[in-house]
């Protein structure tokens, strides 16, 4: 996985009926855009993450799924 300040992570539910949690990647503390991540959620809330199989990382020009 890899990412810049920037892109978005998602962390897909992983219950049914969960949604998916959407975050802007605000610092990339691992080497050449790897993991951990520091990620700012919509609701304001402020994470430093290394993200599991049930995250993707969605750059900016890709449109979303």
């Amino acid at each position: 996985m890899r990412a810049t300040e920037g892109d978005q992570l998602v962390q897909h539910g992983r219950i049914v009926g969960q949604h998916d949690k959407v975050g802007e990647i605000t610092q990339v503390l691992g080497e050449n855009g790897t993991p951990p991540y520091r990620v700012r959620f919509q609701d304001g809330h402020e994470a430093l993450m290394a993200p599991g199989p049930d995250c993707t990382v969605r750059h900016p020009a890709e449109p979303p799924h």
